[in-house]
């Protein structure tokens, strides 16, 4: 039996996103917009009930095409509102294309979004050493900047505590804890 972080509890699914996604640093922006979409969905709720709607949330938001949603219409997302299967959050479903559309700005002005996020953490990831998950911040002074910026450029739900989570979920800071058999995998 592997060590995991304790979060995964005995979840398959849980396990599977941990084993597989969670702390592997992320270069891809169509990876990155899909992060910051799940994460913004998950403010005031579990990671593992957003988690358990992500293919949901992939149909609803176009495989998480940052271009075909920053061209979602207001009659696309009010559609969403009444979808049972992602979470029905108004501000969420029209904050998305919101992000989108900054999204997009940001890519055209430093040619991608990933060279941009990745100036928060000096272009490398920061590798924790943490043996306990009650070590584990929700923010951090970069997810502070992140935020602070992200909302200078007109995001929504991008506190500082969903830019951490984002973090750790693009791999920008490594969070497994040092007994977790995924901790020297993602470095």
């Amino acid at each position: 039996m592997k060590n995991r972080c304790g979060w995964t509890k005995d979840d398959p699914l849980m396990i599977a996103y941990h084993d597989e996604e969670w702390g592997v640093p992320v270069h891809d922006d169509q990876k990155h917009f899909e992060f910051l979409v799940l994460d913004a969905f998950q403010a005031g709720l579990s990671w593992k009930t957003v988690l358990y709607k992500r293919e949901a949330f992939r149909k609803a938001f176009a495989g998480f095409d940052v271009k075909k949603v920053a061209k979602m219409t207001d009659a696309q997302l009010e559609k969403l509102l009444l979808d049972q299967s992602i979470i029905r959050n108004r501000l969420k479903i029209f904050g998305t294309v919101k992000n989108a559309k900054a999204f997009l700005d940001i890519q055209k002005e430093f040619g991608s979004f990933d060279k941009y996020i990745w100036s928060f953490v000096g272009d490398k990831t920061i590798v924790n050493n943490r043996k306990n998950i009650s070590e584990v911040p929700a923010t951090s002074k970069e997810s502070d900047a992140m935020s602070k910026a992200l909302k200078k450029r007109g995001f929504t739900f991008v506190g500082s505590t969903i830019c951490y989570a984002y973090m750790q979920a693009a791999g920008l800071v490594n969070d497994h804890l040092e007994g977790c058999f995924r901790y020297k995998q993602v470095l």
